[in-house]
């Protein structure tokens, strides 16, 4: 007799951790306050393994690779998808912030908001310019890649070490073959500290209920409405298109990742489900030199939810704050927005201080009016890590089938079958189930 689905499934226990912190949060919020520690250290113990992980996915898959150009092509289609879907994402944030008006019965005195609220936010921002963010991506050296945990630079490292293994082919062999198992190691480090999942949901969870409250979300529920609304008719509407081109269908590609969903849930943090995903999408098929050069660079380029997100709280400010922005400054707003959204995931915070960065660009609305959001913006972060999610995990399905490396059969068996049955290949992150 097998044991109890609880006890097999990762995903019902973050969805208990994630209950149990919202109960916490309301019935002992000062004791609920306390409890941060625990989901912060989940996501640092996951973001330890990140570096790693996509050193030696993005190594091991350039490095096996049988064409360099071909390479090449992905990383350019996948620039190219990311711009195609952000100009997408921005234009619905700002058509659906029209049509609702969540800020319109505000009418606050930007005088009134106390600037020094924001002021942590709005000092990040001023390093969120195209030069800072480029030159950002250069690690003054390679032990600093992986020190400061910034995706793109260990992603470039990574690309250069592929490549120039590659470039040297048998030589190099036992090199590359330590590189393999190193990954194999480190997902399986993953697997380990995803037993600890529920705990930093409920610790990141309760902290969030504890510290804002509930009754914050009254006077701006219209807002949260909106954004949960709007991301989800886009992984329904723009992502199943998308889907529906590539093979698949959307809503069982979300079923089949949704214990990273959850874990997302839970932690706020999309970096938080990177190397479960990684996973998952190998063994739906997609070649591993497309899932370490796609995942990690959409973490950065790809920033769906965000960009739904930026467009709709801008035009939340200015309404709540009743000043006017015509086409052209919302076209201008536009181009600005698919500049610094690309800044979103360098730096914690990430939305919010891009908004900031933003606003500040276009001189149109004073940055204060982030003040706004304070009391929600925690709120609205898990449905912005959980599209960004989603639209990474399709994104790389997408430019994998466009560049005819996918196989759509494996995808749909194992779509339809689930990512806990029996016939699954052993994934390299192992469910809590197969774990000692």
């Amino acid at each position: 007799m097998g044991r109890p689905a609880f006890t097999r499934s990762l995903y019902l226990q973050v969805l208990a951790g994630v209950a149990l912190g919202i109960l916490l949060g309301l019935i002992r919020p000062s004791f609920a306050v306390s409890l941060k520690p625990l989901g912060d250290g989940f996501v640092r113990l996951i973001k330890m393994l990140i570096a790693p992980i996509v050193f030696a996915t993005v190594v091991g898959g350039i490095a096996h690779a049988a064409d360099m150009r071909k390479v090449g092509r992905v990383g350019l289609k996948a620039l190219l998808y990311f711009e195609l879907l952000t100009t997408v994402s921005l234009a619905i944030g700002l058509g659906v912030g029209h049509v609702v008006a969540p800020g319109a019965s505000i009418h606050a005195d930007p005088r009134a908001l106390d600037a020094h609220l924001i002021e942590s936010y709005t000092t990040a921002s001023k390093h969120l310019g195209v030069t800072d963010f480029l030159l950002g991506i250069i690690p003054s050296t390679v032990g600093e890649a992986f020190s400061g945990g910034d995706i793109l630079q260990v992603l470039l490292v990574s690309i250069l070490a592929g490549v120039a293994a590659a470039a040297l082919g048998q030589r190099v062999a036992a090199v590359t073959s330590f590189i393999d198992q190193m990954g194999q190691l480190f997902f399986r480090m993953v697997g380990l500290v995803m037993r600890l999942a529920p705990l930093g949901a409920m610790g990141a969870m309760a902290f969030t209920v504890g510290k804002f409250g509930i009754a914050s979300l009254a006077a701006l529920l219209k807002l949260m409405l909106a954004f949960y609304l709007t991301s989800a008719l886009f992984v329904v509407v723009v992502l199943g298109v998308v889907a529906w081109r590539v093979g698949f269908n959307v809503l069982r590609f979300v079923k089949y990742i949704r214990e990273e969903i959850f874990v997302v849930l839970g932690t706020s943090s999309s970096e938080s489900a990177l190397p479960l995903l990684m996973t998952k999408l190998e063994r739906l098929g997609c070649p591993r030199a497309v899932v370490g050069l796609v995942v990690p660079t959409g973490y950065s380029f790809n920033l769906d939810g965000t960009s739904i997100y930026l467009a709709l709280a801008t035009l939340f400010i200015a309404q709540a704050l009743d000043v006017p922005l015509p086409l052209g400054d919302e076209l201008g707003l536009l181009a600005v927005l698919l500049l610094t959204s690309k800044g979103a995931a360098a730096v914690t915070g990430g939305g919010f201080v891009t908004l900031a960065a933003t606003l500040s660009a276009t001189g149109k609305l004073p940055v204060a009016g982030l003040a706004l959001l304070l009391g929600v913006d925690r709120f609205m972060s898990e449905a912005r890590a959980i599209t960004n999610l989603i639209g990474n995990g399709v994104a790389t399905l997408a430019i994998a089938r466009w560049e005819g490396d996918l196989d759509v059969p494996k995808l749909r068996r194992e779509l339809a079958a689930g990512p806990d049955h029996a016939g699954a290949p052993a994934a390299r992150a192992p469910a809590m189930s197969s774990l000692p």
